[in-house]
């Protein structure tokens, strides 16, 4: 008895170190006045993904964009949208914002994008 209970007091490290990283999630939940804008940025290395949804009360403008030198890029972009939702995969190693901008009116806006 006391060699099996020496079996699982010894084993117990090893189960928790083979257990995966979890994601953590950038969660947003916010009011957006028209023509107001939130984003939410992280760096990625090429090939990297990342999960995200959202949802809004009203149509926004949505992209995924980064910046080089003095030049905008956007691999997502979406206009007038009420939700979306995916996994990204940078092309390049970059800073990448998620970013949601309200249109006409209100807009009550919720998102999670995963991080690590």
């Amino acid at each position: 008895m006391k060699r099996l209970l020496w079996f699982f007091v010894a084993a117990a490290p090893l189960a928790f170190a083979a257990e995966p990283a979890r994601p953590d999630w950038k969660s947003l939940d916010t009011t957006l006045e028209p023509g107001k804008a939130i984003e939410h940025c992280d760096a990625l290395e090429k090939g990297e993904k990342r999960r995200y949804h959202w949802k809004s009360s009203a149509p926004v403008d949505f992209n995924v964009h980064y910046h080089q030198e003095q030049e905008v890029f956007y691999p997502v972009k979406r206009d007038a949208m009420r939700g979306d939702g995916g996994t990204f995969i940078a092309k390049a190693g970059q800073e990448y914002c998620w970013m949601w901008t309200a249109r006409n009116a209100p807009a009550r806006l919720e998102a999670q994008v995963e991080s690590r």
